[in-house]
Order: C-alpha cells, then structure tokens, then sequence
C-alpha cells in the first residue's frame, strides 16, 4: 500500500557527501520544494499540476526505499542535480502552502500501476526533459487546461491522480532477519521479488508464493540470490539481503523510472492484514493466541486465552497485557513489532526451560515452522509422532523415521491437519505442530 508519510528524512547535499540530514514534515518538505520551484503567480491548475509532480517524485523515493536499499539513511537530498530542490526555513507562498493542504496526499500513477509516478520534471526554459515542463505547464493551464489534462499531456493518457492514506512511514524490513521457518507477509513480499528477478537471473529458482511461509525452495532462491549479488551465502535475509532485492527488483520492473514496467495491484496483494486488531479472525489470530497462551503459562500477569482464531476482548485484553510486560505500547493491536516479539520471546522461554521439563508436558513447539526440505532432529521428532499417530489412525499415512522432511512426511502432516481443521498446506506452524503432539499423547 502507498502511504504518505508524516515526516521526510532529508540529506542537505549529493548523496554520498559528509552533509547532515534532517527530518521534516512531509506537508512543510513539499511547500518548500514547491515553493523553490514554482512562482506563486502562475495559474492554480498549472501550480496543481507541478506539485502533484513533485509529490509523485518524493513518494516513488519513499515507496521504492530508492536510497536506503542503496545503504544510505535518508529519504531524498536536497540536491537539484538527484532529486529536488529543497532550502531549510526558506519562505513558503501562501497561495503554494494552501493548495499543498489540500492536495497533500495527491500522486500520479500510470493505469493499472500502483506505485507513484517518478515523475520527471524541468524548468523548460533552458532545455527540455522526458517529463513536465514548469513554464510549459502555465501556458497549458492559461489555454484552459486543467491539472490533470497538464499531466497527461507531458506524461501520457494513462495517468491519473491518486490519493494515498496519510500515515507514519515505516521503512520496509521487518525488524527480524527472514530464515527457513519463519511466516507473514515479508516472506511472500521477497518470494514475489525473488520470482521476478529470476526472469533476469535465470539461476535464481523460482518458488511458489505461498501462505508466507519461508521454505526450503524459499531458502534456496534466497541463497542463490546472495551468491550472484555477492552477499553472505546463508539463506537467511537480514538488512543487507533484504535492501539488496529490494534495490535489484526496482532496478528490473523500473519502479524509479518513469517508463518502467511498474508494479500492479494484484503484484502487491496480501495474504495477512499486517495489523492484528478487536474483530479479526484467521490463523494468524490463532497463533498470536498460541503465543499468548503459552506466554500466560509462565507469566502472571498474561492471562491465558482460548485459541478458536477470534480475536474477541479476552484476546485484546490478553495483548495489552503482553505488551505492557514486555514494555511496548499497549494498544491491543498486534502489529510487526508486538508479533516479532511473541516469536523472539517465546523462543527465550523455551531456550531457558530445564531438559526434564519437556518429559512432564507435551514437547513444546520448536519457535519456527517445519517446512518441506527442512531436516534435523526436529524433524526426526516430528516423523516419529507421525509413524506413531498412523500405527493408530489409518488415514495417517506411515513415514520413515530419516530426519528428512519429504513428501512422504508432508502427506501425513495433510493429513492430521485435514483430520484437525486445519488449512492442509503441508507446514508445521505452532497449530500443526499441537494438533500432532496432542494426538501422539492420546496414543502413546
């Protein structure tokens, strides 16, 4: 989703000059760049026009990270020659800061492309360039043209005017290095990634886009990837991986450009909302209540909660009082922060319990999903709870106990996970991975 962000991190000189940044806010950002720009004088539709353009421009570097997935940390500079200008506490024009209150969170996009325009602009009096010319535009708007006849005339009949939703702009890597097991909408955000990079770079495989969940095709693709970019072979996407197919996938679908290929609305589309909130009801909700469960168990001050995948007061209240423990802002909402921390501290506990612990419980969860092409003694774990719910259970088909997750040990974990309602996708989240322990324990 194309968000405008309240505040803009600014570099006052070329990119990689020793200048300061500083942070401003995105209204005052563009009132300023405008007024640098443009003559108050000019026509309202040309003046319209012009600062849709700029605004587009500031939004492409903000949605594509255009500079910090090339490991800077800011936004935009204020140079002219790079982006555009921009004059800390110069004058702002009355009637430029009046329209930019009004037309804020207004962006042009070309049909069927989601991400703003990079919109290219020029002076048009000492040259020209692919993109709008500034005194051209008035003569278009004093001949009748409207804002958005303007904007098609210099960038193409398929433009039109967005509105995006005003709101605190969080840069894009997840907080938590992705690796083998881990889920949400970042694993599937770089599968799309790795996906299209791969009609470039034939060696990276592709994977299947599935439920978020980081696999061992997942893993694979992400090693090849850091092979051909010459970043640490490790199958794990940290900052550095995650930034770098980033900066590799704008530069193949030409989000920076104003001819790219571009993104589309089904490329971006969600499996998981992002934020988890009172009324919602999916498996997402029903892991953060596994977590929240087992967290109770160890914490009095988290109540324990029913997971049924509703996240109905008793869950809400739950959260907040995981979050005030673990010293987040307690709102209720599970959003990336609050989730990572369920995942890392739930990890935490298991790490400290004594070894005897687990011969008096069921075996605790592992923290990370088992996917097919994981291995280990995990999985070895895994395959001997299965061969024992099938010696019972004759829709369980049996598997060899070998440590390997393959097709014969996904088929049996379908299996439990039709048996049990759950969505037979072949992984095994926490939910699997209860509903297979809890069975191997009516049996043994």
């Amino acid at each position: 989703m194309v968000t405008v962000p309240t505040h803009i991190t600014v570099h006052l000189g070329p990119p990689a000059s020793p200048a300061a940044n500083i942070v401003v806010p995105y209204t005052r950002y563009i009132k300023t760049v405008s007024s640098s720009e443009l003559y108050p004088t000019w026509p309202p539709e040309a003046l319209k026009a012009n600062i849709f353009a700029i605004q587009s421009f500031t939004l492409n570097r903000v949605y594509t990270e255009f500079y910090r997935s090339r490991g800077f940390d800011f936004d935009i500079t204020n140079s002219p020659s790079y982006d555009q200008a921009f004059i800390s506490g110069r004058e702002i024009f009355g009637s430029i800061s009046s329209l930019v209150d009004n037309f804020f969170n207004r962006y042009i996009v070309r049909a069927e492309q989601v991400q703003p325009l990079a919109a290219q602009y020029c002076s048009g009096l000492s040259g020209t360039c692919p993109g709008l010319s500034q005194w051209g535009s008035t003569s278009l708007a004093l001949s009748g043209m409207t804002a958005l006849e303007i904007l098609r005339y210099y960038y193409g009949e398929d433009i039109n005017v967005q509105t995006g939703t005003p709101e605190e702009n969080i840069p894009s890597y997840p907080g938590v290095p992705l690796r083998l097991g881990s889920i949400g909408e970042e694993v599937r955000t770089i599968q799309r990634e790795l996906n299209r990079i791969s009609v470039n770079y034939p060696a990276i495989p592709k994977v299947d886009v599935n439920l978020g969940i980081f696999n061992a095709a997942t893993q694979r693709s992400v090693m090849e990837f850091q092979r051909i970019f010459n970043l640490t072979v490790d199958g794990i996407v940290g900052m550095a991986t995650w930034y770098k197919l980033k900066y590799i996938f704008n530069s193949v679908k030409g989000l920076t450009e104003l001819h790219g290929e571009g993104l589309t609305e089904s490329e971006i589309n969600r499996a998981f909302s992002g934020e988890y909130r009172m009324g919602d009801a999916d498996v997402i909700v029903r892991i953060i209540q596994y977590y929240l469960d087992f967290f109770g168990k160890f914490i009095m001050e988290i109540p324990r909660v029913t997971v049924d995948g509703i996240f109905g007061p008793k869950t809400e209240a739950a959260v907040k009082a995981f979050q005030t423990y673990f010293g987040l802002p307690a709102d209720g909402i599970v959003d990336r922060d609050t989730f990572n921390k369920m995942v890392t501290g739930y990890v935490e506990i298991i790490d400290t319990l004594p070894k005897g612990y687990m011969t008096f419980t069921p075996p605790l969860y592992p923290g990370y999903f088992i996917t097919f092409g994981s291995s280990g003694d995990v999985v070895l774990q895994l395959q001997m709870f299965l061969r024992t719910i099938a010696q019972y259970d004759s829709r369980v088909p049996l598997v060899e106990i070998d440590g390997d997750y393959g097709p014969q040990t996904q088929n049996a974990v379908r299996a439990i996970q039709e048996i049990s309602g759950i969505v037979p996708v072949g992984d095994v989240g926490p939910l699997t991975w209860t509903a297979i322990t809890g069975t191997y324990n009516e049996y043994r």
